[in-house]
């Protein structure tokens, strides 16, 4: 089994360093993992955290991480070829920070969300549908099978085609789909416990995780950048497994492909645009540079 995840994290490897090879520059990522104060906060944020940094050379790029959301400015955003909100909950934007991601946004900036992020910014409709959809319930903590139906996207390329985990099953408001998403996992709902009455319609098969070409949530005259969103990701466990941090690591490397921000494009708007920056591992020099199986600390 080991060896069958370090072959699909060699191909994704390979995914990333052609393109890779296309840039001058190293893509660089905001982590954004802030809760609301008196909401549940995840205990798996810290491993989070850890698990992507110390992954980071695998897909040739830096993550930077922080819960200050007075960074939300637009000339700090614009650093960054990506953000990621990471089982962010609530209102973790004041009005300022908001527009100031609007800005990110409109200007090509990409972005991922991960896991209760559909559960943040509840009211704010552009970043409701640069997500895909907004979190309605989730079934109680248990083991439930996942099913691959968009088996090229690379954030499935280390999946299988029906995948048992231990996580929280998420409901949605309505349908990501509506909105132009391409959904790539969907819940199996025979496999898993759920008593509780589904109030919205959010298509068939049962959306987890998606991704938009074209971000839904930028402005008719923005740049839209791509967006990427799974709903997995509650447990410590769940970070320390090595397909899930394939299908997380998959996502943000699709993300960043987009050529709307500075590491694939010289005329984009955001991005890193140091040339001199490295993650520390070098720039690859063949399209099949290997991708280590996820380490630990």
């Amino acid at each position: 089994m080991l060896h069958q995840h370090g072959c699909l994290l060699l191909a994704l490897a390979s995914l990333c360093n052609v393109k890779a090879q296309q840039s001058s520059t190293t893509p660089h990522v905001l982590m954004y993992s802030a809760t609301q104060e008196g909401l549940f906060r995840h205990d798996s944020i810290p491993t989070a955290i850890q698990r992507l940094k110390v992954n980071q050379d695998s897909i040739k790029v830096v993550f930077e991480n922080t819960e200050d959301g007075s960074t939300f400015t637009a000339s700090n955003l614009a650093k960054y070829d990506a953000v990621v909100f990471l089982s962010t909950v609530g209102e973790v934007l004041d009005n300022p920070g908001k527009n100031a991601l609007q800005t990110y946004f409109n200007s090509g900036g990409n972005f991922v969300g991960i896991h209760s992020t559909s559960d943040c910014l509840r009211n704010t409709t552009s970043f409701v549908r640069q997500l895909g959809a907004r979190f309605d319930y989730h079934a109680d903590l248990q083991e439930a099978t996942v099913n691959v139906i968009g088996p090229t996207h690379p954030s499935t390329s280390g999946v299988p085609s029906a995948w048992t985990l231990r996580d929280e099953m998420y409901n949605f408001e309505s349908n990501p789909r509506d909105l132009g998403a391409i959904v790539v996992l969907s819940a199996d709902e025979s496999s898993y416990t759920d008593d509780r009455e589904r109030r919205f319609d959010q298509g068939s098969p049962h959306p987890i995780a998606w991704y938009q070409e074209r971000a839904a949530g930028v402005d008719a005259s923005g740049t839209a950048g791509r967006s990427f969103y799974t709903s997995l990701g509650h447990l410590n466990e769940t970070w320390q497994d090595p397909v899930f941090l394939s299908h997380i690591l998959g996502g943000i490397s699709w993300v960043l492909q987009s050529n709307t921000t500075r590491a694939f494009n010289s005329s984009g708007l955001v991005g890193n645009s140091d040339a001199s920056t490295s993650t520390g591992a070098g720039a690859p020099t063949t399209a099949t540079s290997g991708l280590p199986s996820p380490t630990g600390s």
